[in-house]
């Protein structure tokens, strides 16, 4: 997809492109703390790019480019469901605050007054209207485009006006080259662009927490694999499944993911063989990191991520995430830290991975468990259980065992045409 801007500076005739409508359609992505990023702005805005572009795979050939602050999409020929499914497809991509879906219109007042009736068709309730010139070579200041629009508004619809708790805004923009005019938008993800601050290592349990903690950590730039643990061969491949069903959901946020798997059946039943009695579930986490670690090294992550919450379960004791901690010498990120439940829930919800985690599944951590948790594990006493194993050498071992899914949000197709 081709990343141009189609006016050339100075020009304000009618947009190439434009159809029957008050001017052409476009998205505008209005961004966040990238633009704090100074001298680095230019290759946080170029990965956003990317990703944008990433995102809008299959739907056609985008035009992007840049404004102060904002990333304007364009999608030439593509229908309304089109426009509107990529409007979605963007809202998930990370680094974006706003997403607003805008008609880029002729830099004058007529058409301005125009596209701004024509927007609020049908709409019932108070409005107001908020205008910004950014080019002081526009005939009108923004005072005077917020009148006059205002004025045509009343007198098509008879709408009130309400400046400070509208039911419907107009916002429009004047910029250097084009206007912009479009109503209140949607949420975007916010943060940086994946990929922007490295790789890591998501272990994804299949449970609530994990798909959460990965989508924080995408959101600060980070670029995320999956690493599953099934109980197979003792279990059925139900947890497999709902992991794939979680990776694809979160795939919406960054393209291009990956989902490994390891049967860790075997190893679990080595580990209680071992003696760990009481500290088997540390034990087993602590192998689960050990082979994280070196899937880690083979793909070049740079940290592990975990959704542990403390004291949210007796495994998740400061004791034990110390102890956990202690098994491997990459960084352990945990965003979750101090979070609790119910507000996992609410992220998870939002982020539509709550009712995937919620299957029914036999996982590997319902294996083997004690009766009663070591909520006070001592590194010392783990050290000894795994020297009667070898578990560097098991955790080598479990590696080279995994399996690679790539389950994708989006499945490429021929855009429609308006």
């Amino acid at each position: 997809m081709a990343t141009t801007l189609d006016t050339a500076p100075g020009t304000t005739g009618r947009p190439a492109g434009a159809g029957s409508g008050p001017g052409e359609p476009c998205i505008l992505l209005k961004l966040g703390e990238v633009v704090l990023k100074g001298k680095n702005r230019q290759l946080f805005e170029r990965r956003l790019q990317n990703n944008i572009r990433a995102a809008l795979r299959g739907l056609g050939d985008a035009v992007i480019w840049n404004r102060s602050g904002v990333i304007v999409v364009r999608l030439p020929g593509a229908d309304e469901a089109t426009q509107a499914e990529a409007a979605k497809r963007v809202g998930d991509v990370m680094g974006i605050v706003w997403v607003h879906r805008a008609w880029r219109v002729e830099k004058n007042p007529e058409a301005v007054v125009d596209a701004s009736v024509r927007l609020l068709s049908g709409r019932t309730g108070s409005f107001a209207v908020k205008a910004r010139r950014r080019d002081k070579r526009f005939p009108m200041n923004s005072s005077e485009i917020s009148v006059l629009v205002g004025s045509a508004v009343q007198e098509a619809y008879g709408l009130p006006v309400n400046l400070k708790h509208p039911d419907n805004t107009v916002h429009i923009e004047v910029d250097q080259r084009e206007v912009f005019v479009f109503t209140d938008g949607t949420l975007g993800q916010g943060g940086l662009p994946v990929g922007m601050s490295g790789r890591a290592l998501v272990l994804m349990s299949g449970g609530i927490d994990s798909p959460v903690a990965a989508h924080r950590m995408m959101r600060r730039g980070l670029r995320v694999d999956f690493l599953h643990f099934s109980g197979m061969p003792f279990t059925g491949p139900e947890s497999i499944y709902k992991a794939y069903g979680l990776v694809r959901e979160l795939d919406r946020f960054q393209g291009g993911s990956r989902l490994f798997v390891v049967p860790f059946g075997k190893a679990q039943q080595q580990l209680k063989a071992s003696g760990a009695d009481r500290l088997q579930v540390v034990a087993q986490r602590r192998l689960m990191l050990k082979t994280g670690e070196a899937l880690a090294h083979r793909l070049g992550a740079a940290a592990l991520v975990t959704g542990d919450s403390l004291g949210q379960v007796s495994s998740q004791t400061l004791a034990n995430l110390t102890a956990l901690d202690d098994a491997v010498d990459l960084p352990i990120l945990r965003p979750l830290v101090g979070f609790d439940k119910t507000e996992i829930m609410s992220e998870a919800r939002r982020i539509r991975t709550l009712h995937i985690s919620e299957l029914p599944d036999e996982d590997c951590c319902t294996l083997l468990t004690p009766r009663q948790v070591e909520t006070r594990a001592k590194i010392d006493d783990l050290r000894q259980i795994e020297r009667r194993l070898d578990a560097e050498e098991l955790a080598e071992r479990l590696a080279d065992t995994i399996q690679e899914h790539r389950p994708a949000a989006y499945a490429e197709k021929e855009p429609a045409r308006a």
